[in-house]
């Protein structure tokens, strides 16, 4: 069993002058789900190396026992520091695709062209796909074999937008995920705000936050089995 974990290679949150990237517990929870139930796991980024994190991501309120796992494994973390460039990757190589969150991809991977061939790759080729908390963001440009939204038509889930005001970054983010969805002629469904929740469409796997990071990871797993 063979994943690919997607990071964003994005760090500036608009124009606020604050850092952004990828939230390290929708990294770590995956991962380590990924990893106890024997994956190979292969890193990627857009620009390869170390992606950035979110700074807020790393304080103490939102450490769990996963994130302290990652700090103490210098594995992870090398493996971490060396992700692979994106566009070197080829989904002919993989089980399945998951995209950890955080602000990060809303600008990066939501637009990048490489991105959305991949997810695309690994659709039509009848592979379960997983996005988490802003990660399902990059699906907003991929499409299905007949041209359409990919998500047109499907139940799907993503951070909501009372849990960007929460966060206060309604008005600085590229697009609100859950009005992007609606948009695209999604069934959008949500649960409560920061608790685990995950919507399994098919093979399409997403969860609404960080809370809901392993969970969508053991979804996932389950497509796989």
């Amino acid at each position: 069993m063979k994943i690919l974990m997607v990071l964003t290679s994005h760090d500036q949150l608009g124009d606020t002058g604050k850092k952004t990237g990828f939230w390290l517990e929708e990294f770590a929870a995956p991962y380590y789900a990924f990893k106890d139930a024997g994956a190979e796991i292969v890193l990627a980024s857009p620009a390869g190396g170390q992606p950035p994190l979110d700074p807020k991501s790393d304080l103490p309120e939102f450490q769990t026992q996963l994130t302290h796992r990652f700090k103490a494994d210098p594995e992870a973390q090398k493996a971490l520091a060396n992700t692979v460039k994106l566009e070197t990757v080829n989904a002919v190589d993989f089980d399945t695709v998951f995209y950890p969150g955080g602000h990060g991809p809303l600008w990066d991977l939501a637009e990048s062209q490489t991105s959305i061939q991949l997810i695309e790759s690994f659709e039509r080729a009848g592979k379960p796909i997983g996005f988490v908390c802003h990660a399902p963001g990059v699906l907003r440009h991929v499409k299905a074999a007949d041209g359409s939204p990919l998500v047109q038509g499907r139940k799907v889930t993503g951070f909501t937008n009372s849990e960007e005001a929460a966060v206060e970054l309604t008005d600085v983010v590229p697009f609100l995920v859950e009005d992007e969805f609606k948009k695209l002629g999604a069934t959008y469904e949500k649960g409560a705000d920061w608790g685990s929740f995950v919507v399994v469409d098919g093979k399409l796997v997403t969860g609404q936050n960080p809370a809901s990071s392993e969970d969508a990871a053991k979804a996932l797993l389950d497509q796989i089995r």
